[in-house]
Protein backbone atom coordinates (compact mmCIF):
# COMPACT_ATOMS: atom_id res chain seq x y z
CA UNK A 1 0.00 0.00 0.00
CA UNK A 2 0.99 3.38 -1.22
CA UNK A 3 1.67 6.45 1.79
CA UNK A 4 -0.51 9.03 1.81
CA UNK A 5 1.81 11.14 0.71
CA UNK A 6 2.59 9.53 -2.32
CA UNK A 7 -1.52 9.52 -3.12
CA UNK A 8 -2.99 12.55 -2.62
CA UNK A 9 -5.69 12.18 -5.52
CA UNK A 10 -6.26 9.12 -3.31
CA UNK A 11 -7.02 11.14 -0.19
CA UNK A 12 -9.12 13.47 -2.14
CA UNK A 13 -11.30 10.48 -3.45
CA UNK A 14 -11.91 8.94 0.09
CA UNK A 15 -12.86 12.20 1.99
CA UNK A 16 -15.38 12.82 -0.98
CA UNK A 17 -16.45 9.93 -0.64
CA UNK A 18 -16.78 10.15 3.11
CA UNK A 19 -18.90 12.98 2.52
CA UNK A 20 -21.23 11.65 0.17
CA UNK A 21 -21.72 9.13 2.54
CA UNK A 22 -22.26 10.86 5.61
CA UNK A 23 -25.05 12.96 3.81
CA UNK A 24 -26.37 9.76 2.94
CA UNK A 25 -26.52 8.28 6.33
CA UNK A 26 -27.82 11.00 8.15
CA UNK A 27 -30.52 11.46 5.74
CA UNK A 28 -31.54 8.10 6.52
CA UNK A 29 -30.96 8.05 10.30
CA UNK A 30 -32.93 11.65 10.26
CA UNK A 31 -35.72 9.91 8.00
CA UNK A 32 -35.79 6.64 10.76
CA UNK A 33 -35.92 8.97 14.03
CA UNK A 34 -38.58 11.67 13.06
CA UNK A 35 -40.57 9.46 9.94
CA UNK A 36 -40.28 6.06 10.81
CA UNK A 37 -38.85 5.32 7.70
CA UNK A 38 -35.89 4.62 5.65
CA UNK A 39 -33.93 7.07 3.95
CA UNK A 40 -34.40 4.25 0.86
CA UNK A 41 -38.34 4.15 2.11
CA UNK A 42 -38.80 7.88 1.83
CA UNK A 43 -37.25 8.31 -1.82
CA UNK A 44 -39.15 5.80 -2.85
CA UNK A 45 -42.35 7.12 -1.38
CA UNK A 46 -41.05 10.24 -2.78
CA UNK A 47 -41.02 9.05 -6.02
CA UNK A 48 -44.91 7.53 -6.25
CA UNK A 49 -45.86 10.89 -4.77
CA UNK A 50 -44.38 12.65 -7.81
CA UNK A 51 -46.91 10.79 -10.53
CA UNK A 52 -49.91 9.09 -9.56
CA UNK A 53 -49.90 5.26 -10.45
CA UNK A 54 -46.99 4.50 -11.46
CA UNK A 55 -45.82 1.15 -12.03
CA UNK A 56 -43.02 -0.85 -9.85
CA UNK A 57 -40.84 -1.00 -12.44
CA UNK A 58 -41.81 2.65 -13.52
CA UNK A 59 -40.47 3.68 -9.98
CA UNK A 60 -37.08 1.06 -10.18
CA UNK A 61 -36.70 3.50 -13.32
CA UNK A 62 -37.00 6.96 -11.38
CA UNK A 63 -34.99 5.85 -8.80
CA UNK A 64 -32.13 4.19 -10.54
CA UNK A 65 -32.19 0.82 -8.83
CA UNK A 66 -32.93 -2.56 -9.93
CA UNK A 67 -36.87 -3.59 -9.68
CA UNK A 68 -36.50 -6.48 -7.39
CA UNK A 69 -34.47 -3.86 -4.84
CA UNK A 70 -36.79 -1.37 -4.86
CA UNK A 71 -39.51 -4.11 -4.94
CA UNK A 72 -38.22 -5.06 -1.15
CA UNK A 73 -38.55 -1.19 -0.51
CA UNK A 74 -42.23 -0.59 -1.90
CA UNK A 75 -43.33 -3.52 -0.17
CA UNK A 76 -42.29 -2.26 3.45
CA UNK A 77 -44.30 1.22 2.29
CA UNK A 78 -47.30 -1.36 1.55
CA UNK A 79 -47.04 -3.04 4.69
CA UNK A 80 -47.35 0.45 6.86
CA UNK A 81 -50.05 1.75 4.74
CA UNK A 82 -48.14 4.70 3.08
CA UNK A 83 -48.55 3.15 -0.34
CA UNK A 84 -51.15 0.85 -2.16
CA UNK A 85 -51.49 -1.29 -4.93
CA UNK A 86 -54.30 -0.69 -6.96
CA UNK A 87 -55.54 -2.33 -10.80
CA UNK A 88 -53.96 0.81 -13.33
CA UNK A 89 -56.36 2.82 -14.93
CA UNK A 90 -54.89 1.89 -18.38
CA UNK A 91 -54.59 -1.91 -18.41
CA UNK A 92 -56.78 -3.97 -15.83
CA UNK A 93 -53.54 -6.49 -16.21
CA UNK A 94 -50.71 -3.91 -14.39
CA UNK A 95 -50.34 -3.14 -10.88
CA UNK A 96 -50.12 0.94 -10.21
CA UNK A 97 -48.71 2.33 -6.96
CA UNK A 98 -50.38 5.40 -4.73
CA UNK A 99 -49.57 7.47 -1.69
CA UNK A 100 -52.18 7.20 0.91
CA UNK A 101 -53.06 9.65 2.81
CA UNK A 102 -51.05 8.87 5.72
CA UNK A 103 -48.42 8.68 3.35
CA UNK A 104 -49.04 12.65 2.28
CA UNK A 105 -49.02 13.34 5.98
CA UNK A 106 -45.76 11.91 5.85
CA UNK A 107 -44.04 13.77 2.72
CA UNK A 108 -45.56 16.93 4.02
CA UNK A 109 -42.96 16.26 7.56
CA UNK A 110 -40.31 14.84 5.48
CA UNK A 111 -36.57 16.01 4.61
CA UNK A 112 -35.29 15.74 1.57
CA UNK A 113 -33.73 12.74 1.20
CA UNK A 114 -29.67 12.04 0.57
CA UNK A 115 -30.37 10.49 -2.45
CA UNK A 116 -32.44 13.13 -4.02
CA UNK A 117 -29.23 15.21 -3.40
CA UNK A 118 -26.99 12.18 -4.75
CA UNK A 119 -28.93 12.76 -8.17
CA UNK A 120 -29.74 15.84 -8.89
CA UNK A 121 -26.10 16.11 -7.90
CA UNK A 122 -24.89 13.41 -10.54
CA UNK A 123 -27.72 15.02 -12.90
CA UNK A 124 -25.66 18.49 -12.82
CA UNK A 125 -23.27 16.90 -14.29
CA UNK A 126 -22.37 17.16 -18.01
CA UNK A 127 -22.92 13.58 -19.82
CA UNK A 128 -19.07 13.00 -20.62
CA UNK A 129 -18.47 13.60 -16.63
CA UNK A 130 -21.16 11.16 -15.83
CA UNK A 131 -20.17 8.39 -18.31
CA UNK A 132 -16.58 9.05 -16.90
CA UNK A 133 -17.58 8.81 -13.79
CA UNK A 134 -19.41 5.48 -14.01
CA UNK A 135 -16.74 3.73 -15.76
CA UNK A 136 -14.25 4.60 -13.50
CA UNK A 137 -16.40 3.50 -10.04
CA UNK A 138 -17.00 0.24 -12.27
CA UNK A 139 -13.49 -0.29 -12.38
CA UNK A 140 -13.43 0.47 -8.73
CA UNK A 141 -15.87 -2.16 -7.91
CA UNK A 142 -13.91 -4.75 -10.01
CA UNK A 143 -10.92 -4.01 -8.33
CA UNK A 144 -12.50 -4.20 -4.98
CA UNK A 145 -13.88 -7.86 -6.04
CA UNK A 146 -17.74 -6.59 -5.89
CA UNK A 147 -18.48 -7.03 -9.79
CA UNK A 148 -22.10 -9.52 -9.28
CA UNK A 149 -22.67 -7.99 -5.78
CA UNK A 150 -25.81 -6.79 -4.62
CA UNK A 151 -26.64 -2.72 -5.34
CA UNK A 152 -29.90 -1.87 -2.79
CA UNK A 153 -30.53 1.20 -2.10
CA UNK A 154 -28.70 3.08 0.07
CA UNK A 155 -28.73 1.69 4.08
CA UNK A 156 -31.26 -0.70 3.11
CA UNK A 157 -31.10 -4.85 3.74
CA UNK A 158 -30.16 -6.40 0.77
CA UNK A 159 -29.43 -10.28 1.13
CA UNK A 160 -26.22 -11.37 1.31
CA UNK A 161 -24.86 -13.59 -1.65
CA UNK A 162 -23.87 -16.98 -0.83
CA UNK A 163 -20.10 -17.74 -1.05
CA UNK A 164 -19.12 -20.63 -3.50
CA UNK A 165 -18.14 -23.71 -1.21
CA UNK A 166 -14.48 -24.67 -1.28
Amino acid sequence: MKSRESAPETSRILDDLRRIVRVLRESSRTAERELGVSGAQLFALKVVAQAPSLSLGEVALRTRTHQSTVSVVVKRLVAAGLVRKVVADDDARRAALQVTERGRALLRRAPEAGQERLLAGLERLPKARRTALAAHLGELAIAMGLEGEPAPMFFEDAPRRRSPRA
